[in-house]
């Protein structure tokens, strides 16, 4: 007997991250200048969004009209 997709588990990885892990919010920090790693804590560290850019429909809904 086979399982409904609906049961199914999904994949776990698949989801998408809103805040990064310490190690990449550290090398964030780092590259924008707000992180120096003698006098900071790697504690208490602000959370980066990660922002994911849309994706552009190609072309357009209106057709272009042709001369003749």
């Amino acid at each position: 007997m086979s399982i409904h997709p609906s049961l199914r588990p999904h994949k776990a990885g698949a989801a998408r991250r809103s805040v990064l892990s310490r190690h990449e919010r550290i090398a964030r920090l780092l590259r924008d200048g707000r992180f120096d790693m003698e006098k900071d804590s790697p504690f208490g560290l602000p959370k980066l969004r990660v922002y994911v850019a849309k994706r552009r429909r190609r072309g357009g809904t209106k057709k272009k009209e042709t001369a003749e």
